[in-house]
């Protein structure tokens, strides 16, 4: 049973990520940033869409570290994309 929803979780997270990869090529819209953060998301809702009621298997205990780890990089794009827009006089370095 836990190999059926694992691999339930793994077509729809599959089938997000190549949805979104499709819908940015046609729109034009292509970045990794972007891709990344739209995965991410994709992620997120799949994995509470997937969530089990009364047990939570190993791997689902596994999979919040892959989701701490895409926060973290999140972060990162949002930092950076922050020190973009700031001017460079606020900068102290």
């Amino acid at each position: 049973m836990t190999t059926h929803r694992r691999m339930r979780f793994l077509r729809w997270q599959l089938a997000w990520m190549l949805g979104t990869v499709l819908a940015l090529v046609v729109l034009g819209a292509f970045t990794y940033e972007l891709y990344f953060v739209l995965s991410l998301i994709g992620l997120l809702v799949v994995t509470e869409l997937t969530a089990p009621i009364a047990v939570t298997p190993t791997w689902r205990r596994r999979l919040r570290w892959v989701i701490l780890v895409g926060l973290v990089g999140f972060g990162g794009i949002v930092v950076r994309r922050i020190l973009e827009i700031l001017p460079p006089e606020v900068m102290p370095w």
